[in-house]
Parts: C-alpha cells; structure tokens; sequence
C-alpha cells in the first residue's frame, strides 16, 4: 500500500495533543494526510503540535471539546466537517485512565470513564456515519480487554465495551464504512510515571521487551489504509494478549 492513500485525506485524532495520539497525529501527517487535533485541556500542546504538523505542508486544525460533558461532542462532528469541509478518518484515542477496584469502584466512576472512553467514541462514529459517504474509524482499546484489570475496574469495562461496539459498528456501517481497533499493550508508562514503569513489567511481554509509539501510530495507519479489513482489532503488545487466560 503506498503512502499516497493517506495523501489529502482528513484525519480526525481524539486526545491527539499528547503521547499516542500526537505520535498517530505525526505519523499520518507524514503519509500527506491533514489533521484534526481534538484536546481538551492540553492547549499549549496541541500548538505545539500545530507547528510540528505545518512543517510537515499539511493543513491543521485544532478544535476542543470536554467528553466529560455530551453537549460538548453531541455536534462536534459537524462542527469540525464545516471548518474542513470532509472528514475521511476517525482515530478515538481519547480516554481517561482513573484507579479504581471491583471493591471501591462507584456509579459516578463508572459513568465518567463509560462517558470518555466509550460512549464518545460510538457517539462520534454515529455522526461521522451521517456526516460523510464513506470513511475509516479506528478505536484505540487496550491489551488488557483479553483479559482483566484489577486496579483500573472502570477503564476496562469500558474498554471492553468499546471493544464490542467497535465490531457491531464494522457490521452496521459496512461496506461504506470499516471499523477497527488496536489494543496497545506496554508502549508508554501513565502520566507521572518514568520509563521505569515500563521496565519493571517486560518480563510479562513475550517478547521480552516494551513497545514504541510508534509501533501503535503505525497499525493504525495499516487501517486507515487498509481496502478489505473491518471489524479486527490489532493487539500491539508483543503477545501479551496471548498470556491473560493462562494468568486467570
């Protein structure tokens, strides 16, 4: 697939002002595509990124919006097809990532992190299908969906949830629109947190190593690209997926 299939297209990245967003944000930016930053309180970032991004002879545009709040993206869609005039792509990488247990875990912790990390993506996908004649989405999810996540209780019902929306999405919105996701395993540490973190926890990863950024920027782009894939999600976790059973 050659990089002229990104080339003028319009990508719309969720949470892209930072971390694996910024680095999905350059990578297609890279292949010709112009790009849609969404932020919510990363302001400065997201300039940042706006410059990085020009410097690349793609066109840019920033537009916020808080996922906490659903009259905050209930339009959002739309607002961001006038500015540009189309929208080809949609990457829901927005999430939050709160602690919380099966034990102390509570209705309003579960509904923020259902909120972010789940209903805004299906609610932004349902208007990109009503906003444009055909396109590509891919969902960020999470390597622990094959499994569980005992400290995070709220973010991985949700990730899971999205999981299963994601392949009802690919059958209902086909063949006009594919529908993907990727899991990222042990690419970056929480915010806050050093590379250590990452260390400490590859003698749980198959390959014996943590993954890169770019590793994940890049299956998303085999998506966006991709003519005949729908409704697959791409574990890019150096095979850790494949260990959760055995751990129980």
């Amino acid at each position: 697939m050659g990089l002229d299939k990104l080339k003028g297209k319009t990508a719309l990245i969720t949470g892209g002002a930072k971390r694996i967003g910024r680095e999905i944000a350059l990578t297609l930016a890279d292949m010709g595509a112009d790009i849609v930053v969404h932020y919510r309180s990363s302001g400065a970032e997201a300039e940042e990124l706006r410059e990085l991004l020009l410097d690349k002879e793609v066109e840019v545009w920033l537009e916020r919006a808080d996922f906490t709040a659903e009259t905050d993206y209930s339009g959002y869609i739309s607002r961001v097809v006038s500015r540009t005039g189309d929208l080809d792509f949609l990457v829901n990488n927005a999430s939050i990532f709160p602690e919380s247990s099966v034990e102390n875990l509570d209705f309003g912790g579960l509904e923020r992190n259902l909120s972010v990390n789940a209903w805004a993506p299906f609610s932004l996908s349902r208007a990109f299908f009503e906003n444009s004649a055909s396109g590509r989405i891919v969902n960020l999810l999470d390597t622990r969906i094959a499994g569980y996540d005992w400290g995070h209780a709220g973010y991985y019902f949700s990730k899971v949830l999205l999981g299963r929306m994601t392949k009802m999405l690919a059958i209902k919105a086909a063949p006009e629109f594919a529908v993907n996701g990727v899991a990222p395993g042990l690419i970056s540490p929480p915010e806050g947190v050093g590379e250590e973190y990452l260390e400490a926890r590859t003698s749980r990863v198959p390959m014996g190593r943590h993954g890169e950024k770019s590793d994940v920027a890049e299956a998303v782009a085999y998506l966006l690209k991709a003519d005949f894939v729908t409704g697959q999600i791409i574990y890019v976790d150096g095979g850790r997926n494949l260990l959760h059973e055995l751990e129980g």
